[in-house]
């Protein structure tokens, strides 16, 4: 698909943690305050409003085709193409947007859905359409790029884009290979909604019975809550039933996501690339090593995995610890509670260091519906940010339900929305959406500084060591349970480039063995029990093509930076936000090098690795003073 003809349209950061939800909560939508929910009017006043927009933008497709041949001819004359194909994937992304915001809402309602699948045909339309440009392009000389740069000061915005084309060059195909690769984008994105609609519509999730008599269908919002009853028998309770039913349909969820390797194997192949590990890297111009050093970095570090494991077994008093004891709170006598108002509250203080600029808007998202705060019934689980409305705003998606979790994840997503933010308002449409390599630096920025902010107005030792504890937990889920799937990913696809099967059994036998060895189940560190072979049926994220490696990387890159700004250090603090307005105007790996780290080395995470023994050591000296000793 021709880059300025993608779908600009990105879920960003999307969540399974903050995914949860109360019995108490009210779930009828129409009965939430406005003020907690998106206001789309924004994007379009009505869905006539929607449909008209529509056809004056299809109306103008046939435009693009009258500029084939010509490319090379002019200045002139790529400059138009260029404009006219950006200018329509402007639009074509805030109409995806509405569409799909609008059915995120009640995944139930057929009407959005159509719109969101009459969408996805008009980008395969569109970039079909346009697949000429690429190849084209490649067939004018860097001498003659290089004057047309120089005679159109418009083509200024798609430097980047046109040198990016010349380096790709062995991995385009002819017009007529482009436009076969284009149509494709029908069939592409079928994995992933057949995923979608099924886990989160039609699924049978089971219902469990608590000790204290509650009954709870165990959706993915409500398991996001439940997995962390105080009560042990009952977190049990949940994990057994949960995933031993994904176990039931492992068929169904093997068959989806054999589907959506063997696409990425497609595209691996007709784009003449060594490994679809290869072409989803080089996107963005990322070399393959960053990808496999961060697996084995981790691996290299699971014994300060393990430590971290052994202390929240120690703090729970446990004599062996399971895989149903990770999400258990801490100390059960600390019970963090923060509505949203409260939750408001703490993010925008925490973020201050940041200034007024960044505070400013900050208010604004949570003042002007930029978030859809509560879970409702049929609303898609999870949280996410979608910057693709460029002369608009960004949205958020949450389903919030008052626990710290709940806070981080919303600071989390804030983060993205900052970014997208910045990128719009500095860059041109050409050259501002971001890679996802760069997307999560921004939202764990501000998770650490939420925690760091946390931490400085609390005294308290068992808040201090449930708050540490959380931060421990955010490395945990970020750094070391993303690389475990981005190493599951990467085992899959490396499967299917052999040419092996690959079935619901294949994956739960695979996902397996490796949880096993991330959580040191042999050495007894933490016993993962036998329904764990299905999680991965519970991941949205392995339909995202290579996407959860960017968390574990980007949390090590925001930790580095975040140190230098806390610290006061306003050279710093000026760097990051310039990094946050530069948007798609460079390779990620070029404007974290601006911003003051180099992901190329194995720097960042050591520094992250040091941080967490430094975390580490503090509770230890809490448990010291308490005199909670360890047990195993």
């Amino acid at each position: 698909m021709h880059p300025l003809a993608k779908i600009a349209f990105s879920v960003i950061g999307l969540s399974v943690a903050g995914a949860s939800v109360a019995s108490a909560q009210e779930r009828d939508r129409n009965k939430i305050p406005d003020r907690y929910k998106w206001d789309l009017t924004q994007l379009y006043p009505s869905n006539e409003a929607w449909k008209n927009e529509k056809e004056k933008t299809v109306a103008r497709f046939p435009g693009i085709e009258k500029f084939m041949g010509t490319l090379g001819s002019s200045s002139g004359q790529l400059l138009g193409c260029l404009n006219l194909v950006t200018d329509i994937s402007k639009e074509m992304a805030r109409l995806y947007s509405y569409a799909s915001m609008s059915s995120d809402q009640d995944t139930r309602e057929s009407k959005y859905l159509a719109l969101v699948q009459e969408m996805s045909q008009l980008w395969s339309d569109f970039s079909a359409r346009a697949s000429f440009i690429e190849p084209e392009i490649l067939k004018i000389d860097r001498t003659t790029v290089d004057r047309f740069l120089k005679e159109e000061r418009g083509l200024g915005i798609f430097r980047h884009y046109l040198d990016d084309i010349l380096r790709r060059k062995q991995h385009t195909r002819t017009e007529s290979e482009e436009k076969i690769i284009a149509d494709a984008g029908l069939m592409a994105d079928g994995p992933e909604g057949i995923y979608n609609i099924f886990s989160n519509a039609d699924f049978p999730y089971p219902e469990v019975t608590f000790s204290d008599g509650r009954s709870v269908k165990l959706d993915k919002s409500a398991f996001g809550l439940h997995r962390a009853e105080p009560n042990r028998e009952d977190r049990q309770k949940v994990f057994q039933a949960f995933f031993s039913r994904l176990h039931e349909y492992r068929r169904t969820f093997g068959t989806q996501l054999n589907a959506e390797v063997k696409k990425n194997l497609f595209y691996m192949r007709s784009r003449n690339y060594e490994s679809c590990l290869q072409r989803a890297l080089d996107a963005n111009n990322i070399p393959v090593e960053v990808y496999r050093s961060l697996i084995e970095n981790v691996n290299k570090n699971l014994p300060t995995f393990h430590r971290y494991l052994k202390l929240r077994q120690r703090i729970l008093g446990l004599d062996e610890l399971h895989y149903y004891d990770l999400y258990a709170p801490l100390l059960k006598d600390v019970d963090l509670k923060y509505p949203a108002e409260e939750a408001e509250k703490n993010i925008l203080s925490s973020l201050e260091p940041l200034g007024k600029e960044y505070l400013q808007v900050g208010k604004r998202s949570f003042t002007e519906r930029w978030i859809d705060m509560f879970p409702s019934d049929g609303k898609r689980s999870g949280a996410y940010s979608n910057g693709s409305a460029y002369d608009v705003h960004p949205y958020m998606l949450m389903n919030y339900n008052g626990k710290y979790d709940d806070m981080s994840t919303l600071t989390h997503e804030l983060g993205h929305t900052m970014h997208s933010h910045f990128s719009n308002k500095t860059q041109p449409y050409a050259t501002a959406n971001y890679s996802i390599f760069v997307a999560e630096v921004a939202s764990t920025f501000n998770e650490a500084l939420l925690i760091d902010y946390m931490l400085k107005q609390i005294k308290d030792d068992d808040v201090r060591l449930s708050l540490l504890g959380n931060y421990l937990e955010g490395i945990k889920g970020t750094v070391f349970r993303q690389t475990q799937f981005a190493e599951f990913e990467l085992r899959i696809h490396e499967s299917a480039e052999k040419g092996e099967p690959l079935t619901g059994d294949v994956f739960d036998s695979l996902y397996f063995d490796i949880t096993k060895r991330y959580y040191g189940h042999d050495q007894k560190i933490c016993i993962v029990d036998d329904e764990m072979r299905s999680e991965w049926a519970y991941i949205p994220h392995f339909y995202y093509n290579f996407y959860v490696y960017q968390y574990a990387t980007s949390f090590t890159a925001s930790s580095a930076l975040s140190e230098h700004v806390l610290a006061g250090d306003k050279t710093a603090t000026k760097r990051y936000v310039e990094f946050l307005s530069a948007g798609g105007s460079d390779y990620p790996i070029n404007l974290l090098k601006k911003a003051g780290v180099d992901m190329t080395t194995a720097e960042p995470f050591e520094l992250t690795m040091k941080k967490m023994n430094r975390v580490m050591d503090e509770m230890e000296k809490i448990l010291e003073k308490r005199g909670v000793k360890g047990k195993g």
